[in-house]
């Protein structure tokens, strides 16, 4: 999924992303996208791991990315999150979170979203809806 304008997009307004340290990657499946967060300061809590609230903010971040790409013209919310988190990841360490969507609706999107350490290990799996509506006039 080519996401180049939107990341533009999200670079002026997007202040979680930017806050979380969040940066999206293109990639060539078009039913897919990618993200990558550096664990630091910005999104660990008090003991030195990935929150699990900056997990499921970057799935569902990433999932607004990929139904904004796949309807530009359109807004695009998040109106329902649910993950579990399998294993830590400390300090220092790239996740990686892939989206695949699974159904893309009128007014629905269902994504997945695996989130990755940077030896591959399973981090989460999350499940992501997206509201899909017309911009207001």
């Amino acid at each position: 999924m080519n996401i180049d304008k939107i990341k533009e997009l999200l670079l002026k307004r997007d202040g979680l992303s930017n806050t979380l340290g969040m940066e999206f990657i293109s990639t060539p499946d078009p039913d897919t996208c990618q993200g990558r967060m550096k664990v630091d300061e910005r999104n660990r809590q008090i003991f030195g791991f990935l929150s699990g609230g900056a997990s499921l903010a970057l799935a569902e971040n990433l999932a607004g990315v990929g139904s904004l790409a796949l309807n530009p013209n359109n807004i695009c919310v998040g109106i329902n999150v649910s993950g579990s988190h399998v294993k830590a990841v400390l300090d220092g360490d790239t996740v990686t979170a892939t989206a695949r969507i699974l159904h893309k609706g009128k007014t629905l999107h269902q994504w997945h979203v695996d989130i990755r350490n940077e030896a591959g290990d399973l981090i989460s799996s999350v499940e992501v809806t997206n509201f899909v509506m017309n911009k207001p006039k």
